[in-house]
């Protein structure tokens, strides 16, 4: 049973470090946007912008309901990055040895 339990710990650790990456290069790319180094006319570079808020906006959504307006900056993605990192504490915590 813990070998199960292990390998369920596991296999959340990945998936959130897989959202982790995800968030960040989604930030970078809004950064890059927010530049104009990235050209939104391309077909591609459009669907994974789509791809990618489609990930991230139902996480964002609650945070974002929640936090007052600043003036155009974003800060839920830092929210969502620390409570990510929270729960990687939490899994690692429980892990059966």
């Amino acid at each position: 049973m813990p070998d199960l339990l292990n390998a369920l710990i596991q296999m959340a650790s990945i998936l959130i470090w897989v959202l982790i990456w995800v968030i960040i290069g989604q930030v970078i790319i809004s950064w890059l946007l927010a530049f104009n180094v990235i050209n939104t006319q391309n077909d591609g570079i459009r669907r994974f912008l789509y791809w990618l808020d489609r990930i991230t906006d139902p996480i964002y959504r609650p945070i974002r309901a929640v936090l007052p307006d600043f003036g155009g900056l974003d800060f839920s993605p830092i929210i969502v990055l620390l409570v990510l990192n929270l729960l990687l504490s939490v899994l690692a915590g429980i892990q059966v040895q």
